[in-house]
């Protein structure tokens, strides 16, 4: 019989209660989605590094006053969020999103550890490349609710949140992102 997987609500609690194992099971649970999410909007990834640490600051400090009002992955994302903010606001005041880059090396370097041959490492680069090319040909807000709603398995309604946005203004982002990506890749389908 499969056991059932705590809820990261019970194991925020648990760490809230001083038990410092829950934190650890919420870091590797969540550890590469938020770093990913951070990495594909800050295009650096010692900069991405330097945020996820503070992140996952955040929910120590913070630990004490969580109250599980949405899913813990709205309120991590929404950490992560602000945290990324915060850092375009004051290192780079002058740059947009849209006007950084997206560092492909990891995804390219996953796709040829699969193991299923040089032919089809190759092919899953080409695709991760055009892939990550193509997130970058997006407009900044769209690329943001995508990669939110990809790497945080969230709703509409949380990227929302999130982001500060109107439901339907998110909605209609994700659609656009959804439409523009599908015509990037079309010779992928």
């Amino acid at each position: 019989m499969k056991a059932v997987e705590e809820s990261d609500e019970s194991l925020m609690a648990r760490f809230a209660g001083g038990e410092a194992a829950a934190f650890e099971v919420l870091y590797r649970r969540h550890e590469m989605r938020i770093w990913r999410y951070l990495n594909r909007h800050v295009g650096d990834r010692e900069c991405a590094n330097e945020l996820m640490q503070e992140v996952w600051f955040g929910v120590a400090r913070e630990a004490p006053r969580y109250r599980p009002t949405a899913r813990f992955t709205t309120w991590l994302f929404t950490l992560a969020h602000n945290r990324m903010v915060d850092w375009f606001r004051s290192r780079r005041p002058h740059e947009s999103l849209d006007a950084l880059g997206v560092d492909g090396t990891e995804i390219m370097r996953n796709a040829a550890q699969d193991g299923t041959g040089p032919f089809a490492a190759a092919l899953a680069r080409e695709q991760a490349a055009a892939l990550l090319d193509a997130l970058r040909q997006l407009p900044a807000d769209q690329r943001e609710v995508f990669v939110l709603q990809i790497e945080g398995d969230l709703s509409v309604d949380e990227i929302a949140r999130i982001t500060g946005s109107a439901f339907e203004t998110t909605k209609s982002r994700l659609r656009y992102a959804r439409s523009k990506l599908r015509e990037l890749l079309k010779e992928y389908a």
